[in-house]
């Protein structure tokens, strides 16, 4: 993990449920960090995963009653002392003992105590997550300052599929990195808002085996899609066929291939959204002949292979709002991966893409030597329409996710003015 200096003291509680042996991946996420983890299941999470595996992943003792370790006050000292206290999974009696402040066992103690940041994933029934009652509590959990994970969309126990399933380790664990990153709680500043991502890159077909691409994997926009359901938000994300990443939750996800096929998509979706985020690496442009066979060496080889401009479907998006047919009060994201050269470094050719396209915001990277495409940390620029310019030091691209979304809330809030 980056960011931070390692050897944290985290706490991971394990609630009693199916997706308890989840908890053994995020126990390992910390532990291969450098930090020290001490697992607080209930009893009932042990009849699921038994503490010997907890002790063996974490190196520590694994005790669940207020009087274990009675001479260390556990149930007082664990929560006073963590870094970050993360539950995963948190049941819907869990939750509910939480929010109603009851301490009758070392894992409700110790989030009693906790004044670090502090993480549930919960993972229960579809009708669970959704009665008033959970709803009730993960509300109050929130006021309180308490980060509740939107739980994925899939299949739960037996045949069921739904909201409600616990998200994957890594997702859980990049949330919890961001939090600590953070030093405080996800905001739910972004309710209400409809929020569209475009991610990944296109690929423009030569002809059936070939293709001209790039390298974006998808990554950071996928982790813009992620913080935004966090934040609130309704979150459509309109990727390239080339991620391979699973889908945040509580996210839409469509696929397309070229990029005259993410225009299309963009196009449709783009009025009902209050944000658009283009961080989809788009190709400009295509080979202007689609080979219907795959092309052979030798004989009908050609010596080049033409070209025509893609559609620029940034610019078109703030044509459409100058033009009325977007919400006038839309707010635009464009992303511009840069290299320097003769006429200038990647900031000279970020300013200038940021006058040519007309956007709101631009988040600009220094791409090349293994930067941006295809690694889990970043760095870039923030240029803003107004002739600000926010230097996004190198971190995580959930940080950089949460960089970027703050700056979107910052300048929504000054678009709206005074209350």
């Amino acid at each position: 993990m980056t960011d931070r200096a390692a050897g944290l003291r985290i706490v991971v509680g394990v609630g009693g449920g199916i997706a308890a042996y989840k908890a053994c991946g995020l126990i390992r996420h910390f532990t291969e960090a450098g930090h020290q983890v001490r697992v607080i299941p209930t009893e009932s999470a042990l009849e699921f995963v038994g503490k010997a595996t907890f002790e063996a992943l974490s190196g520590n003792r694994v005790d669940t009653g207020v009087f274990a370790d009675v001479p260390s006050v556990a149930h007082v000292a664990l929560g006073q002392e963590a870094d970050l206290v993360v539950v995963a999974p948190a049941t819907a009696d869990l939750m509910a003992r939480a929010a109603a402040g009851r301490a009758d066992d070392l894992l409700t103690g110790t989030l009693l105590m906790a004044r670090c940041p502090v993480l549930l994933a919960p993972a229960m029934h579809t009708e669970m997550w959704e009665h008033p009652a959970t709803v009730a509590n993960a509300a109050t959990l929130r006021s309180r300052g308490v980060t509740v994970m939107e739980p994925a969309h899939g299949r739960l126990t037996g045949t069921d599929t739904g909201a409600g399933r616990l998200p994957e380790p890594d997702q859980i664990g990049a949330l919890a990195d961001l939090l600590l990153a953070r030093a405080d709680a996800v905001p739910r500043d972004m309710t209400g808002l409809r929020v569209l991502i475009s991610a990944g890159g296109t690929r423009e077909p030569l002809d059936p085996v070939r293709f001209l691409g790039n390298r974006s994997s998808g990554k950071q926009g996928y982790a813009l899609a992620a913080l935004a359901a966090q934040r609130g938000a309704e979150v459509t994300v309109i990727a390239g066929d080339g991620v391979h990443l699973p889908t945040p939750a509580a996210v839409h996800v469509q696929t397309i291939g070229t990029a005259r096929e993410l225009q299309t998509a963009v196009d449709a979706a783009a009025p009902e959204a209050d944000v658009v985020i283009m961080a989809a690496a788009v190709a400009d442009f295509r080979p202007a002949d689609y080979a219907g066979a795959k092309i052979k060496k030798g004989a009908g080889e050609p010596d080049t292979v033409p070209l025509s401009r893609n559609p620029d479907i940034l610019a078109g998006l703030v044509e459409q709002r100058a033009q009325g047919r977007l919400p006038v009060d839309q707010l635009i994201v464009g992303f511009a991966a840069e290299t320097g050269d003769d006429e200038g470094d990647e900031l000279h050719h970020g300013r200038a893409k940021l006058r040519r396209k007309g956007c709101d915001l631009l988040v600009l990277n220094a791409v090349g030597d293994g930067r941006a495409f295809e690694v889990d940390d970043n760095a870039g620029w923030l240029l803003g329409a107004d002739g600000s310019e926010t230097t996004m030091e190198f971190g995580s691209k959930a940080l950089m996710a949460s960089r970027i979304l703050d700056a979107v809330t910052a300048l929504r809030r000054r678009a709206d003015g005074p209350d």
